[in-house]
């Protein structure tokens, strides 16, 4: 089946975790001992029903506090699809772990508590799926039933959150009014929102079309690994191991393997069980070549037409996660798919309000949850693409070379 990774945020109390838990209970995608530890945990809590954040709110933190501060990791399954969810913090302290959690998803789901409508950390949860190219985005306006399900809130919060999606240019928005407290709209249709008919959350999720969310133009396939069997029947296969992340390659295509621009021919893609003709995102297989070329981990196939970039000085927005500030020309680690060199950050070209999305021109230097655009210099050269054209060769991380923290991620402009 289908996979298919979703990522929730939204401010502190909009009820994410609420959501999360709703969604799991009413699709019947949790276990008996789970409910029963959720049903003690509530009791012990004083509360009159079922918390169903509890699900999902799994650090001790986290449940005294009542709000969500680490990445909890969910899933599920359907008869139509599975699915992986990541519940991400809402507070803006957190802003490091939304990143995180939501660098791989298909779709976010912003919450908005219809109560307090689109606000500050609205933009900012918007902006940031923005920038990580999640390519669908479902805005679920939370707790209709404090409002007497009225259409005119849902409505007025629709109008306010188009007009700054319009300024992202945001091409896929869908809109729901929901209760995921009493569970209307979330796995079974409203009784109180008649008014409402493009479907419940779970069936839009089910539904939504996610097959151009990778990119099958332009062949790219980072080397992970050598594969070169020393005993047995195959002790004179020479593969070369990792995952898809571009383009369509198929058996007896002319490819280039990066650095060193050496060109071969695709002798054999092989998986785990069989050989196959073809091989597509986001698949993991292994291929040979027609030609015997050094290659290693941190090499990149390539297919002929449509190369990626190839430089050592590089522009990226950086979203900076390290208590510690960074200073400029600090030496790191880039990792980029599989390569690593050693880089500095050159110049902080304009950090951003992502409030009102207004450049500020004055850092030279980035702190905790700051998001900047920045010029990156390298040591060797990496191969890359623009990360709104690939999500996969356009993201780099940067790694403490003391402590190996990881201090910032990045997408490349």
């Amino acid at each position: 089946m289908e996979l298919l990774r979703f990522t929730t945020a939204g401010s502190v109390d909009d009820g994410k975790s609420t959501l999360i838990g709703r969604l799991l209970f009413d699709s019947k995608s949790i276990f008996e001992d789970q409910l029963e530890a959720v049903k003690r945990a509530s009791i012990q809590k004083g509360s009159e029903y079922i918390n169903l954040a509890l699900l999902t709110d799994g650090l001790r933190a986290e449940r005294e506090q009542g709000i969500t501060i680490d990445v909890a990791y969910r899933y599920f399954a359907t008869p139509k699809r599975k699915f992986i969810i990541a519940d991400t913090p809402g507070h803006i302290q957190y802003t490091r772990n939304m990143v995180t959690g939501a660098s791989t998803a298909n779709v976010a789901i912003i919450l908005v508590d219809v109560r307090n409508g689109v606000i500050d950390q609205t933009y900012r949860h918007t902006y940031i799926a923005n920038l990580l190219g999640i390519p669908h985005i479902i805005v679920c306006i939370n707790k209709m039933d404090l409002v007497d399900f009225s259409r005119e809130a849902y409505e007025k919060i629709k109008e306010d959150f188009q007009e700054f999606a319009t300024r992202l240019q945001l091409n896929d928005v869908r809109f729901i009014p929901i209760s995921a407290l009493k569970g209307d709209n979330v796995v079974e249709p409203s009784v109180h929102m008649t008014w409402y008919e493009q479907g419940t959350l779970r069936n839009i999720l089910e539904n939504i079309d996610i097959t151009s969310d990778h990119n099958f133009i332009e062949p790219r396939f980072p080397v992970q690994y050598v594969v070169r069997p020393l005993t047995g029947e195959h002790h004179d296969y020479r593969g070369y191991a990792g995952r898809i992340a571009g383009g369509v390659f198929k058996k007896g295509d002319k490819v280039i393997v990066l650095p060193d621009r050496l060109t071969s021919t695709i002798r054999s893609i092989d998986t785990f069980q069989q050989q196959i003709s073809r091989a597509y995102p986001p698949m993991s297989v292994s291929f040979t070549l027609e030609d015997d070329i050094d290659i290693s981990r941190g090499d990149m196939i390539v297919g002929e037409k449509n190369p990626p970039e190839v430089g050592q000085e590089i522009r990226a927005m950086l979203c900076w996660f390290n208590p510690k500030p960074m200073q400029l020309n600090g030496k790191f680690i880039l990792k980029h798919t599989t390569r690593e060199v050693k880089a500095m950050v050159k110049e902080v070209i304009y950090k951003v309000n992502v409030n009102s999305l207004e450049e500020i021109k004055d850092g030279k230097t980035l702190v905790m949850n700051d998001i900047a655009c920045v010029r990156l210099k390298t040591t060797k050269p990496i191969f890359y693409d623009p990360y709104k054209q690939n999500r996969i060769t356009g993201s780099l991380i940067l790694v403490d070379e003391a402590t190996n923290e990881t201090l910032a991620a990045g997408m490349i402009l």
